[in-house]
């Protein structure tokens, strides 16, 4: 493989990406595209991501967002990423309301008023949500709602639910990252429960609007936070109800903070996520025949950083109130 590529480093709660622009038509193949990520996502090479955001024409809506995890596999769904995709389509086409198509669903997104001073911010769909096992999916006949799950070894009680991913969340007094990294590897093994895999996050409920969440995500390991896992929490806790569906929640992340609302009703929950999609930079790739990635250029958008880090710093200290 030889090809030259531009790109735009962005993130949405620090869950970060390569995006690249396919709008004129895709001129990479699955193989590439697969192989792409795993060389962008490498820490320690040319970039560094969570994954890679390709954002391409759409039949159905005004553009289309595939999401690739940094270990080369396809997500159904990518809150975080979407954001970032839904800002990228909007300003190339002058729009500040789109339709982005995704694997699952075709997604309202909008750009709305900053979440804080200087933070570009887009509010999504998170659709279909659903509960039912087979959907999920998960091994089990009725939907998991706070149970003991033996095939984890956790005494933890976890529901289940699709966002449309696969999502395991356990309420707890206090999250510890060690135990959620184990019990989202052990998850992710347990091919018998899950067959597809799935995101794990722990919550900590910290006031009745506010909640906690840290996420191991499929593909990707511990992550400074997880769009859809953000969405699955917030509707676990309300169907525990240590949250009000209808209002707006603030959930924390590490990577910041997003806001959420669970809208509807049983077998018709829906969901708006809303946070940051922030421009890191922009640079251009080249890849050798070997695969090897070679950063040629690349050049920081400072501003947005800051004031995405004013606001980190913000959240950071609600949460030690």
């Amino acid at each position: 493989m030889f090809v030259q590529l531009e790109f735009i480093k962005v993130h949405g709660s620090k869950n970060d990406f390569v995006l690249i622009d396919e709008m004129e038509g895709t001129a990479l193949s699955e193989e590439q595209l697969r192989d792409i990520s795993r060389e962008l996502s490498r820490r320690d090479g040319a970039i560094g991501s969570d994954g890679l955001l390709a954002v391409l024409p759409s039949t159905s809506g005004d553009a289309q967002m595939r999401m690739f995890n940094s270990d080369g596999s396809e997500a159904e769904m990518c809150g975080n990423g979407l954001r970032c995709a839904a800002r990228y389509a909007a300003e190339k086409l002058g729009r500040e309301e789109l339709v982005m198509e995704t694997m699952k669903a075709d997604l309202n997104c909008a750009k709305v008023p900053d979440v804080f001073d200087g933070v570009q911010t887009y509010e999504v769909a998170i659709e279909p949500v659903s509960l039912v096992p087979q959907e999920v999916p998960i091994n089990r006949e009725k939907d998991v709602r706070g149970e003991v799950l033996p095939e984890l070894k956790s005494e933890r009680r976890f529901t289940a639910l699709s966002v449309p991913n696969p999502h395991l969340v356990t309420i707890v007094d206090a999250v510890d990252d060690e135990e959620v990294e184990e019990v989202g590897r052990r998850a992710n093994e347990a091919s018998e429960l899950m067959p597809n895999g799935t995101n794990v996050s722990f919550v900590q409920i910290l006031d009745d609007h506010t909640i906690f969440v840290r996420t191991y995500e499929r593909g990707v390991g511990l992550t400074n936070a997880c769009g859809t896992a953000m969405s699955a929490s917030t509707l676990t806790a309300v169907l525990h109800g240590h949250v009000p569906a209808g209002d707006v929640i603030t959930v924390i992340n590490r990577g910041g903070m997003v806001q959420t609302v669970v809208l509807g009703e049983e077998r018709s929950w829906r969901i708006r996520l809303r946070g940051n999609a922030t421009v890191e930079g922009a640079g251009t790739v080249l890849f050798h025949e070997d695969g090897r990635a070679e950063l040629i250029h690349y050049e920081e958008f400072e501003d947005e950083q800051d004031a995405y880090s004013r606001m980190v710093s913000a959240a950071s200290a609600s949460r030690q109130r």
